[in-house]
């Protein structure tokens, strides 16, 4: 008699997560969601973050997902294990930026969700570059039977070269990545601690690197001392807890700071396909030039 070898897949917790059948109903936080759309698996629901509104999902994180046909679970406090159990899921997908803790959920809802049902936990944070993130997702997904087009493996080294080749010179325009923080100050990011600026650094894009001081991942100051790095792109943090653009039209901080710069829509929880970082790779490559 053949022994049945059911489905498994090691997360980056190092926890193995397993079932009889290879799961077909994956809820999934956001990103991963978003991530696991582009290899071709459609979640059966979604779930975000205390960053999100609980009434419905961040657009800035969800990449190509069909929003209207795919359930959402909520966020913060109204995550329990009822409601992210209530669509039936056989498995769930969430993310970590280290030490393991599940991003989004309570860790003793993320442990009694765990007594219900799988959960794969793929590392997201600081500590790994695009490209491992991207495998790792592409892993899960050849797991669960699906896998990213070729195609889209092209259109991101095309976007990798063409940035490559934008910057050969080694003194290009500068580029800095922000997110407003209200009517007063915005944090502009260090680039060394995010995976996606990193990417951009490797090609030759001249980042700004704010002054040394505290914040791990950014550096919070005025619009004004930000406006004294005269960037010439700048990446501005569009996710829901981020001040929108449009309320800063009339400030004269960030006027000062996007009036002769270009500015390019920036999730700093990037989708983590090949598709998607090739999109935003296009977007920065479309500022330099211009």
């Amino acid at each position: 008699m053949r022994e049945r070898t059911g489905w498994q897949f090691t997360d980056d917790r190092g926890q193995l997560a397993a079932r009889e059948e290879r799961p077909q109903r994956v809820l999934a936080y956001i990103q991963a969601g978003a991530t696991l759309w582009d290899h071709g698996i459609r979640p059966a629901g979604l779930f975000g973050s205390g960053h999100d509104d609980p009434a419905a999902p961040d657009a800035a994180k969800t990449g190509s997902l069909p929003l209207d046909e795919i359930a959402y679970a909520g966020a913060g406090p109204a995550l329990d294990v009822d409601a992210l159990l209530r669509g039936a899921p056989d498995l769930v997908v969430a993310v970590s930026y280290g030490g393991g803790q599940v991003y989004g959920l309570d860790p003793e809802t993320a442990k009694h969700l765990e007594g219900h049902i799988p959960v794969v936990v793929i590392d997201v944070g600081q500590a790994r570059t695009l490209a491992e993130i991207g495998e790792r997702f592409a892993r899960l997904a050849r797991s669960l039977g699906a896998e990213e087009p070729a195609a889209a493996t092209r259109e991101l080294d095309a976007a990798r070269n063409r940035l490559r080749a934008l910057n050969a010179a080694g003194d290009g325009p500068t580029v800095l990545a922000l997110s407003p923080a209200g009517q007063e100050q915005a944090h502009l990011a260090r680039p060394r601690m995010w995976p996606e600026l990193r990417v951009l650094s490797e090609l030759g894009v001249n980042l700004v690197e704010p002054a040394e001081g505290p914040g791990a991942n950014w550096s919070t100051t005025a619009y004004t001392e930000a406006a004294g790095l005269r960037p010439a792109v700048v990446l501005a943090d569009i996710r829901s807890n981020a001040t929108p653009l449009d309320e800063l039209r009339s400030n004269a901080g960030w006027t000062a700071v996007a009036g002769a710069a270009r500015v390019v829509p920036w999730n700093p929880e990037p989708v983590c396909s090949a598709h998607a970082h090739a999109r935003f790779l296009e977007l920065v490559a479309d500022a330099l030039e211009n």
